[in-house]
Order: structure tokens, then C-alpha cells, then sequence
């Protein structure tokens, strides 16, 4: 064959020249990474998996732990008085000051068996406390909120890495060949934006599929789902034909698995378009299980159907849900400066779309294997700031997980006196990410993917399985 043919490809080359010692760094490079079949196919776990799916809820601006899950009574005692404080933040990073103690805004009370303190602001979540597990010990990397959003969802803070959730689909597949294994609800453009649910170098097919926008009301509905142009069966034939001219053009090259990946993938596209308006059709509901959410009620109506859209999502097979409570200014939501009050509007909007996805999967048996964790990318500092606000806080913070194999009821680890720091069983993001994955039965040491001459994984090379948190 000679060089100046054109069908000479770069990859037959590699075969025919040099005794094709060329095709076998080829074939190094692809490995088991090669698409055959449907790529989002549901896989086996390598260890034993306590739960199939994972529901985050993302409360971004970091909610004040002191302020909600985390009763300090030594702080409430020293209420006013000032402390010796060494800064974190840029411009104040390692410079001691006096910083004054500022007390919860809202009363604390003991709820369920457990006897689980927390404020008035969350009276629905509070009654759900018997299938909680809170983690008062968390602390993280980066002190904004885009570094350290970044790094709740990535496992990095200034680094495009693979989500959490594209990491879960590479590592299990889907439940359903007609949906994406990762989707997330109202995804926020600004704080880390599309890199949150990014894939970075994993196959694209891994990407989270995101539905709605940050702010909006319409959060529950894929756009360009639909085509007012054409209808089902001509869209159908449209697919058919350019289904055809793929497969033509794949039988001329059959040794070419770009052109069989290109294949694969609209037909996913297309199967995914067939099922999503039914998954996002709310009005199949019953009215009881719209009420649970705050459906129909001003404060909870938009992050209730993003909660019940989670959970139909997870039913159908869907492995990781991402239901982002955001908006797209500067400070995040749950980011009171100056202004710790605006954190009960944010707690009423919240409260009861949340207890009613914790109360809807387990009424449906879902809890037993879904997994659900809510929390934000940091917490808020036990001082003022300001008159009446707290400053970010990564070095201790609250987070609670229900469900997929989790002990219920119980406490795990410890801030100090006035909840400033992490001192007893601290849990680092990286040490969540892998208790996580091992719930899903995913070795996260092992859960890895070859990129630019190493392996990579979700926790880089650190995090550790807390076992503890197992029932």
C-alpha cells in the first residue's frame, strides 16, 4: 500500500509497519477503556455495596453548623465575649486577632430517640432524625467558595478533575439504559459552573446531565427535549437514517471503534430523549406525595419538585443526583456575610422538600439502597462578622448521610467547645468521598482512570474508609 493512498490511515500504518509494534501501544492506550456495547451499562461491584445510588443535596454558601445541627452551649455561655483568633482567609491568613463570640440566632431542642439537637430552623428535618447520621467532624481544603466547591464535587480545588458523580457512573453504569447515571437539578454557572458535573478526562459519556438552571423555577424540565418542528415519527426517521449512514460507514472500517462509539452514543442520546419527558412529567403524582415536598406552597413549591424530581430519577435507575439549592450571584444562597437572619429563608425553603424525600424513599423501601447527604462546601465561623454574620469555616463543619447501609440515629465525631475546629473523629472531604464509593462497593484506591502518564482517582492520593459510619 503505498503512502500516498489516501484510505492509508494512520492507524493501519501502526499495523502494517515495524512488524505492528506500533498497534500495540495503540491498544495500550485504549485498553479496557475501548466503548463496546452500551457504555453506560450497569456494572458489578468489587466489594460488597450497601447502596445503589447516591442523592447529594448541595446547599451552597455553607450553612452554619453552629447556627443549625451543631449545639454548642459553651458558645451560647460566651456569648459577646472576644476571643484570640488566627485568620485563614486572604489577607488575614496566619495574622492573630480578637474575634467576638456570636451566640445561635435560634433555640436548639432534643428530637427522636437519638436525642439529636438541632434549631428551630429545620422542624421538618428535626423530626427525621431517627434515620439521620451527623458528622460534626468535617473539615476541607480551600477557604472560597469556588476553590472549595470545586473540591466537594471533584476532589480538587483548582484542577479540572472528574465529578463525583462521573467517577460513580465509570465505576457502576446506570440502572436504566435509558437515562444518564449522573444528573444534576439547577446547576449554579458560577462557583466551580459546568466543572462540578464535568467529566474532565473520563469519556464524555460520563458527564452529568444537567437539568434546569440555578434560581429557576422551571428546574424540572431538559431543554431541547423537545422539537415543535418535527413530530415523533419523523423525528424517528431522521434518527433511522443518519443510524444508517454510521453503520455504513463503520462496516467500511470495521477496525476504526471511533465510528462504533459515535454509534453507541446517539443511540443512548436517542433512547435518553424517548424516556425524559415522562421522568420529568410531575402531574403523575399523586397530590399526598406533592404535599409531603411543599409542592403547591410559595416558600417550598420550586425545591420540592427538585427533590421529587431526584427521587423519581433514582426509582428509574439513575445512580448519582446532584439537586443543587443555588443561585447565580456572587454570594451563594446559604453566604450570610453580614446578614446571619436571611439563613431562615433559606431553611424554610428547604426544610420540607428534604424531610419529604427522606420520608418518600423510605415509605417506598428506596432509603434501604439510596444513599442521600446533604451539606454545603464548608460551615460558618462561631464569631461575628459584622454585626450579625458569620465568615466561611473549613476547618469544622456538619453533614448528614441517611440511608444505603448508614447507621441511623447517631452522632459521629466533634468540633471543639465553640464549634470553631474539628478536634474528635475529624472526617476530611476525601475521607467522605471514599465512604461513599465504598457504600456504592467501589474501592476508591482502586476506582481509577490512566490520564497523562498516571492513574488519577477521586481522592487523589489520600482519603480513608470511615467504617464507623456503617450500620
Amino acid at each position: 500500500m503505498s503512502l500516498k493512498d489516501k484510505s492509508f490511515s494512520r492507524r493501519q500504518m501502526l499495523k502494517s509497519t515495524a512488524c505492528g509494534f506500533g498497534s500495540l501501544a495503540l491498544a495500550g492506550m485504549q485498553g479496557a477503556h475501548a466503548v463496546t456495547g452500551n457504555p453506560l451499562a450497569a456494572k458489578t461491584s468489587l466489594i460488597p455495596q450497601r447502596a445503589k445510588r447516591v442523592i447529594f443535596i448541595f446547599m451552597a454558601g455553607g450553612p452554619s453548623h453552629v447556627d443549625t445541627f451543631d449545639y454548642k452551649p459553651e458558645l451560647i455561655a460566651n456569648d459577646g465575649k472576644d476571643i484570640d483568633f488566627v485568620g485563614v482567609r486572604t489577607g488575614t491568613f496566619g495574622k492573630p486577632s480578637k474575634r467576638r463570640l456570636m451566640k445561635p440566632l435560634w433555640d436548639f431542642k432534643q428530637y427522636g430517640e437519638c436525642g439529636q439537637h438541632v434549631s428551630s430552623l429545620f422542624p421538618h428535618i428535626a423530626g427525621q432524625v431517627d434515620d439521620l447520621a451527623f458528622i460534626h467532624s468535617m473539615h476541607t481544603a480551600g477557604v472560597a467558595h469556588g476553590p472549595s466547591t470545586l473540591f466537594l464535587h471533584t476532589g480538587a480545588t483548582n484542577l479540572v478533575r472528574p465529578s463525583m458523580g462521573s467517577w460513580i457512573s465509570y465505576g457502576l453504569g446506570s440502572e436504566n439504559e435509558n437515562l444518564p447515571a449522573f444528573m444534576t437539578i439547577s446547576p449554579s454557572a458560577g462557583k466551580g459552573g459546568p466543572r462540578n458535573y464535568g467529566n474532565a478526562f473520563l469519556p464524555s459519556i460520563h458527564q452529568g446531565t444537567a437539568i434546569g438552571r440555578a434560581g429557576s423555577a422551571s428546574a424540572v424540565k431538559i431543554r431541547n427535549v423537545d422539537n415543535a418542528m418535527l413530530s415523533d415519527s419523523q423525528r424517528r426517521r431522521r434518527f433511522d437514517f443518519l443510524q444508517g449512514l454510521n453503520a455504513e460507514q463503520a462496516g467500511r472500517a470495521p477496525e476504526d471503534d471511533r465510528l462504533d462509539a459515535t454509534i453507541k452514543s446517539y443511540e443512548l442520546a436517542w433512547r435518553m430523549q424517548m424516556e425524559a419527558p415522562e421522568l420529568t412529567d410531575l402531574s403523575m403524582e399523586s397530590e399526598a406525595t406533592k404535599k409531603i415536598y411543599g409542592i403547591g406552597e410559595k416558600k417550598t413549591d420550586d425545591f420540592g419538585k427538585q427533590c421529587l424530581l431526584a427521587r423519581r430519577m433514582v426509582e428509574r435507575g439513575v445512580r448519582y443526583v446532584s439537586v443543587n439549592y443555588s443561585d447565580e450571584s456572587s454570594n451563594p444562597r446559604w453566604d450570610q456575610h453580614s446578614n446571619m437572619p436571611k439563613h431562615a429563608d433559606h431553611a424554610k425553603a428547604t426544610d420540607k422538600p428534604v424531610a419529604g424525600l427522606l420520608r418518600d424513599l423510605k415509605s417506598r423501601g428506596l432509603l434501604e439502597d439510596t444513599l442521600v447527604w446533604w451539606g454545603g462546601e464548608f460551615g460558618r465561623t462561631p464569631f461575628a462578622q459584622s454585626k450579625d454574620g458569620r465568615d466561611h469555616n473549613p476547618r469544622g463543619f456538619t453533614v448528614f448521610l441517611a440511608g444505603g447501609g448508614i447507621k441511623s440515629g447517631i452522632s459521629y465525631g466533634a468540633t471543639d467547645e465553640i464549634g470553631s475546629v474539628a478536634v474528635e473523629n475529624r472526617i476530611h472531604m476525601h475521607d467522605l468521598h471514599a465512604t461513599i464509593l465504598n457504600a456504592l462497593g467501589l474501592d476508591h484506591e482502586k476506582l481509577t482512570y490512566p490520564y497523562a502518564g498516571r492513574n488519577f482517582r477521586l481522592t487523589d492520593v489520600a482519603g480513608r474508609v470511615v467504617h464507623d459510619l456503617f450500620a
